[in-house]
């Protein structure tokens, strides 16, 4: 983590610092900051007025309040967490996500509101699956709402859904927060500036805080599982753990299933609806046995090593290590584990020779910003499923490589969606690449972009944070 640190204060301009120092006033109030939105809009995620009007160029977000000081885009839906500790909604409700009751009108979803539950706890960051929302408040205790059979709410064996936001009590004791004096020097201690980043379905939150507050740090949501870092650097995990996306834990899950035999007789059917039919019978009957971690348990897979980042993809994991060397388990069917030895099942070493800095995980691909091995410059790692360009570069897709078209920037966070990937640099510039469609890349067009481009539209404005979800992306600008 220390490495993380110095390197974002070695990289932030006086000018920048400053501008950091004006975000507060003597007593403690935000400069004005709205939520700008882009992409997919069939859900209601972009929360614009017309639910099924998709948004080509980054649109402003009507309705939020001006104190917005961090967002977090979940597969169809969306959040903004403000500085008097509240947090809004908007987006998909199939399952309950936004806090409000599953049965709201679809019309209404667009609409963002105040989550109702967590007002009386002062949240300190969100995040979000497709199914499941979650925040930190005050005090590092998690809390959680929406549905998901995967396990993903991580409330305990065999529950499902939680109609409003519950307290995740396995991690009792275990505060997602990190002391703000064990990140800066003791020159630094009246104040600290840092850097907004963010993953796909991930937050972590580096504010301007007296040395006094807490920091919070991070979870990250997959497909069905999620990973939490704590302040002492452990990483926990809970939910779906098929294919070692939760590490060695969830090996034990496997022994008294034995796998589904494919039936060859499908393939010479002589209906089409039959063979479906029977597939998805066969589906019904693996989620019978589903390998589920019903509570957060520590993942041991990183021996005497702490945790700096984490981030979940759709069926895989990545931990970035201490010592800036990043693990990965789970599905590699894209390559998106980006490393040639042993199988997915527990967590590895990611092929890579450089400083890793942040990771961030995508449907099936991988990101991450990392030192070369000499330190003389940052780069953008990619690494994964490559369909739509998402990777924003060619060569080998099944191990890590730079994006050579951000040659020259210092990226300070990356964040990957579905098929699309994007950057946000120090000189506050945002650059999308990969899928086009729905407008998810803010160019204007649904042309799909092979190499990173920068969203003209937004140049000049102060950007401070952007986050991919699915297929749409929020951008938060003072």
């Amino acid at each position: 983590m220390r490495c993380a640190s110095a390197y974002f204060r070695s990289h932030f301009s006086a000018s920048s610092h400053s501008d950091l120092l004006r975000s507060l006033d003597g007593g403690g109030a935000r400069r004005a900051a709205s939520v700008w939105s882009f992409g997919d809009n069939s859900n209601g995620a972009l929360g614009i007025a017309t639910p099924l009007a998709d948004g080509y160029e980054p649109t402003r977000v009507p309705s939020l309040p001006s104190d917005v000081t961090s967002v977090a885009a979940g597969h169809y839906h969306s959040l903004a967490v403000t500085a008097r500790g509240d947090l809004w909604a908007w987006g998909r409700n199939e399952e309950g996500q936004l806090g409000r009751h599953a049965a709201a009108h679809r019309v209404t979803w667009s609409q963002p509101e105040k989550v109702a539950g967590v007002d009386h706890v002062g949240v300190t960051a969100a995040f979000a699956s497709g199914v499941v929302s979650a925040a930190i408040d005050d005090e590092g205790s998690l809390w959680v709402w929406g549905r998901s059979k995967r396990g993903q709410l991580g409330l305990g064996n065999g529950v499902i859904e939680a109609t409003k936001p519950s307290k995740v009590e396995a991690l009792a004791g275990h505060q997602l927060v990190k002391d703000i004096h064990d990140e800066v020097t003791h020159d630094e201690e009246s104040s600290f500036a840092g850097v907004i980043r963010s993953s796909s379905l991930l937050l972590w939150i580096f504010f301007l805080f007296p040395t006094s507050m807490p920091l919070a740090l991070q979870v990250s949501f997959g497909w069905g599982h999620a990973l939490a870092l704590t302040k002492s650097g452990k990483v926990f995990g809970w939910g779906y753990a098929k294919d070692g996306r939760l590490g060695q834990m969830g090996q034990k899950l496997y022994v008294a299933h034995e796998p589904l035999k494919h039936d060859r007789s499908l393939e010479s059917s002589t209906s089409m609806l039959d063979a479906v039919e029977k597939l998805v019978a066969e589906k019904i009957e693996e989620e019978k046995s589903m390998p589920i971690i019903w509570e957060p348990c520590e993942i041991l897979d990183m021996g005497d090593s702490s945790a700096s980042d984490v981030a979940c993809g759709l069926d895989h994991s990545l931990v970035l290590s201490s010592n800036s060397s990043i693990l990965s388990g789970g599905d590699n069917t894209y390559g998106q584990l980006g490393r040639s030895t042993g199988e997915g099942s527990v967590m590895l070493p990611v092929d890579t020779n450089t400083l890793s800095l942040s990771v961030s995980a995508g449907l099936g691909h991988s990101l991450a910003i990392c030192h070369t091995s000499s330190g003389a410059c940052t780069s953008v790692l990619s690494w994964g499923w490559n369909r739509s360009h998402q990777l924003g570069r060619r060569g080998r897709e099944d191990a890590p490589g730079i994006i050579k078209a951000l040659n020259g920037e210092t990226p300070t966070s990356v964040s990957a969606g579905r098929v699309h990937s994007l950057a946000l640099t120090a000189k506050k510039e945002l650059w999308l690449w990969g899928s086009g469609r729905n407008g998810r890349l803010g160019l204007g067009s649904s042309l799909d972009e092979t190499e990173p481009a920068m969203v003209e539209s937004l140049a000049g404005l102060d950007i401070l944070q952007a986050v991919a979800g699915f297929d749409h992306n929020l951008v938060l600008v003072s």
